[in-house]
């Protein structure tokens, strides 16, 4: 008997050690699984944060282009209102030039129409060069009405200018009206 007690001591020693090692790799098992579960988490934390930074910075940029095409929208509005004043201006000074005795008239005139057009120009608006003679581009240009050419190498090409067109930095914002031989 004390052999088996020996035999069954030892088995009973072979089991206990058996038994807390599995209780350890459990215990393992369970450790790599929660702090596999800490950073499955993490990872999902950090994945949010980077999308809601990502967002943000979309969103920051958004709204600054947004920003910025309000403002020149809005001027957009003001020089658009503006435009029949220097218009109204052009040919004030153009009937007044005929009038000799005016000329103290058109000079006044003549400085408040160039303060007027230096303001435009500060704020943005430019004059869309446009010349009788230039060939007639449908893009760049409005026809009112084509007339009959007067030589042969005005057809198709710009006979008259009605109305001047104007960028505001780099849209165009009223396009030259013109007139055109055929």
């Amino acid at each position: 008997m004390s052999k088996k007690n020996k035999s069954d001591i030892e088995n009973d020693q072979v089991e206990s050690a058996q038994a807390e090692t599995v209780e350890v790799e459990e215990q393992v098992v369970e450790e790599l699984t929660k702090e596999e579960k800490l950073e499955g988490e993490l990872k999902q934390e950090k994945d949010k944060f980077l999308r809601l930074f990502a967002e943000f910075e979309n969103y920051k940029r958004r709204t600054a282009k947004e920003r910025i095409e309000l403002f020149s929208t809005a001027s957009e509005d003001v020089m658009k209102t503006l435009l029949p004043v220097l218009d109204d201006f052009e040919r004030a000074l153009t009937h007044i030039e005929d009038d000799k005795e005016a000329e103290e008239l058109r000079k006044g005139v003549l400085l408040i129409y160039q303060k007027l057009v230096k303001t435009l120009e500060q704020k943005g608006l430019k004059l869309i060069e446009v010349n009788k003679g230039d060939t007639f581009n449908a893009d760049n240009h409005e026809a009112i009405t084509q007339i009959p050419a007067p030589t042969d190498d005005l057809k198709g090409k710009i006979i008259d200018i009605v109305e001047k067109g104007y960028l505001l930095g780099e849209k165009v914002i009223r396009f030259p009206k013109v007139v055109i031989g055929q």
